[in-house]
């Protein structure tokens, strides 16, 4: 059980890109989102023969029919093709609370762990260091999520934006968390690169969400929130390193 805490997040990670791959494998399943109307004639033979369908769609269980009016309703997707979705959903749905769970509890009660000190390392260029860089990562790392944000909802609907959602603070964090580590503020244990990490890659994500929903663009990203999400991250990385303790209490928290 420590192992499986200790993997919590690449727990978190497998089960969010399985749940991904679960909402697009549903609505590939289901009749095509430019045209429904279409691939319930096709999936029947043709508008000669039915014509025009009202498409009736459902997530859990996922099921999609569609109905040609005067009671001619038919199953777009099989009842064996339901049920194997429902399985499987609810196996990753298991796996995805379980890895939110556990890696929720590994923030909470983990041991800080050996202390970094600052001694020998130029704390200035370390600093700029992650306010330019670091910032340059993370906005290459927002690009990346601004294109898949479009495929994510396009092929997985209200669900898959929702998980995408998670996936990309996930995502966010650890990048987060990486450049804390090899850039962050200095004395430092691994508990408190985590925590700011986190801390980072959500804000920078909530600040892109909420510019994005100010600007009436939702649920798609623009290619302004890269830069938006760098000088966020920049903001974030100057506020953790203004509370890095004076030297004083530096060399207290170093011994």
């Amino acid at each position: 059980m420590d192992m499986v805490r200790r993997r919590a997040g690449s727990l978190l990670a497998v089960a969010l890109i399985l749940a991904l791959g679960w909402t697009a494998a549903v609505t590939l399943s289901m009749p095509n989102w430019y045209d429904p109307s279409e691939a319930c004639a096709l999936k029947a033979g043709g508008y000669d023969d039915v014509g025009t369908a009202i498409v009736h769609t459902r997530w859990f269980p996922p099921a999609a029919s569609c109905d040609f009016g005067g009671g001619d309703v038919r199953r777009y997707m099989s009842t064996t093709r339901s049920v194997a979705f429902s399985v499987v959903g609810v196996l990753i749905l298991v796996v995805l609370v379980t890895g939110l769970m556990l890696t929720v509890r590994r923030f909470a009660s983990s041991t800080p762990g050996v202390v970094r000190a600052a001694d020998g390392v130029n704390l200035r260029r370390r600093k700029v260091n992650q306010l330019t860089f670091g910032a340059f990562d993370m906005a290459v790392a927002i690009a990346v999520v601004t294109f898949f944000n479009a495929a994510a909802i396009v092929f997985g609907g209200l669900p898959g934006g929702l998980l995408f959602a998670v996936a990309s603070i996930t995502a966010l964090s650890a990048l987060g968390v990486v450049l804390d580590r090899h850039l962050g503020p200095l004395p430092s244990t691994a508990l408190n690169s985590r925590r700011r990490g986190t801390v980072a890659g959500a804000t920078v994500f909530g600040v892109i969400f909420a510019a994005t929903a100010l600007s009436g663009q939702l649920p798609f990203f623009r290619l302004w929130a890269v830069p938006v999400g760098g000088i966020a991250y920049a903001v974030v990385g100057f506020v953790q390193w203004s509370r890095v303790p004076s030297k004083a209490s530096q060399a207290q928290y170093s011994g």
